[in-house]
């Protein structure tokens, strides 16, 4: 069962990964640190650590060209005992009129979502607050009427199925993926109503076959998922926000005609998320 809180203050609606981005919800890296490895990326840069004043500089910088570009930045405020509260993408989701969240799939995360909880009952947002197991906003892919979910060692198959009976008039996908990529946007991101970006080492064939025959896929190579390759932002009108380092992705998206944004956050993505994990969307423009 979900707790449901309604509100009146401030109106969201999410039902895509690509409408015009009006308003999204970040939070500063100032106590960002590899303080516990949760994850690959972490593991392989754990012994440098993040340099938390790069990194701070870096988020400036990406909040500067949504500013830029027309979006509404809210902030959360950041707190030493939460060292990975710059991934806000996975602490809650809007789905529709509806912010939920849940319960982190990971410790080290614990107590991240009552700071937003708190932060959404102040402004009056509407919230459900899913009871019982985890699921987290990284797993959670709109486009329409169809929500795709990783199954993850952070969203449990358990809470899909609750989800989807939240959300009656929607179809939810259960999508499995090998967990040591983290989060289905890690390995899949939807860029348009046919195409998306894809790491397909990370999937069965069956979960393969499936993704590629719904969408006109990029594939990513090794090398550029390592470096978030698949975890662009898009802010709607086909700008796209992505690291310089990931050439080959860049340059499809531009023969595609995306309108490519450089930023670079090398920084932040060394902790394991990039430009959607530091990104949760409270408002985008409805997709005709």
């Amino acid at each position: 069962m979900a707790t449901v809180i309604k509100g009146e203050h401030q109106l969201v609606n999410c039902d895509s990964e690509y409408g015009v981005l009006k308003k999204v919800i970040v939070c500063e890296p100032r106590f960002m640190k590899i303080d516990e490895v949760i994850n690959e990326t972490q593991r392989h840069f754990a012994k440098d650590n993040i340099n938390m004043k790069r990194a701070m500089k870096q988020h400036q910088q990406f909040v500067k060209k949504l500013l830029e570009n027309g979006v509404d930045v809210y902030k959360l405020p950041p707190m030493e005992e939460f060292p990975e509260q710059v991934f806000t993408r996975d602490i809650g989701f809007t789905i529709g009129e509806t912010v939920f969240v849940s319960k982190m799939g990971s410790t080290i995360r614990d107590g991240e979502e009552k700071v937003l909880r708190n932060w959404l009952l102040e402004h009056q947002i509407n919230l459900s607050l899913i009871e019982g197991d985890r699921i987290e906003g990284g797993d959670v892919i709109i486009h329409g009427q169809t929500v795709f979910i990783g199954v993850s060692g952070r969203t449990s198959e358990e809470t899909i199925r609750q989800l989807q009976s939240e959300l009656p008039d929607m179809t939810v996908v259960p999508v499995p993926f090998d967990p040591i990529y983290l989060h289905l946007d890690c390995v899949f991101n939807i860029l348009s109503e046919q195409e998306a970006l894809i790491y397909p080492q990370a999937f069965d064939e069956r979960t393969l076959k499936f993704l590629t025959s719904r969408f006109d896929c990029i594939e990513v190579n090794k090398e550029e998922q390592f470096t978030m390759g698949t975890n662009v932002l898009s802010i709607g009108n086909k700008k796209v926000l992505s690291l310089p380092c990931n050439e080959k992705v860049n340059r499809a998206l531009h023969e595609r005609g995306y309108d490519v944004i450089e930023v670079d956050i090398s920084e932040i993505i060394k902790s394991g998320g990039s430009f959607r994990c530091c990104s949760m969307p409270l408002y985008r423009g409805t997709v005709h």
